[in-house]
């Protein structure tokens, strides 16, 4: 018997260079080489089936540029100055940070982050949680790869 799981089906074809090279121009960073590669397999997915990571949608370039933009316009008018975030060791104690680069979406505001901007003890690239309405900032993984080797030994 046959398991779909119609999440793979709705994958986008790999990112071209010139795709991955505008976003990194476009969010003033340098993408982890891990996530690259990820990219180089498949430009996240299309959102016409559930989302690939419990639920959450794995981002286009397009669609990470256009999340990252709605925070980064929100930062930039003082949204966030009031609010108080509670960071795993190793995150800063920020409650967004314009070199926090979401790579999926709940559709509600809520992300899986690649931190390029750690505290002292973290790791460039490490995977945190960024929630619109809690402060709590999660340590999930030290990188990309890591992540996505936890979760793939968690679905055997």
């Amino acid at each position: 018997m046959e398991i779909r799981w119609p999440a793979l089906d709705d994958l986008n074809p790999p990112a071209t260079d010139a795709e991955i090279t505008t976003l990194e121009q476009q969010l003033g960073v340098t993408l982890p080489a891990d996530y690259v590669q990820v990219l180089h397999q498949h430009n996240g997915q299309r959102g016409l089936a559930d989302g690939l990571f419990d639920g959450q949608e794995f981002l286009s370039t397009q669609n990470v540029l256009a999340q990252w933009q709605i925070w980064k316009g929100l930062h930039d008018t003082g949204e966030f100055q009031a609010l108080h975030s509670s960071p795993a060791a190793g995150v800063r104690d920020d409650w967004w940070n314009p070199r926090w680069i979401p790579f999926t979406h709940d559709g509600s505001g809520n992300h899986l982050c690649l931190d390029l901007d750690p505290s002292e003890g973290g790791t460039v690239g490490q995977v945190i949680t960024v929630w619109h309405d809690s402060g709590e900032r999660a340590l999930l993984a030290p990188s990309l790869c890591e992540w996505l080797a936890q979760r793939i030994t968690t679905m055997q």
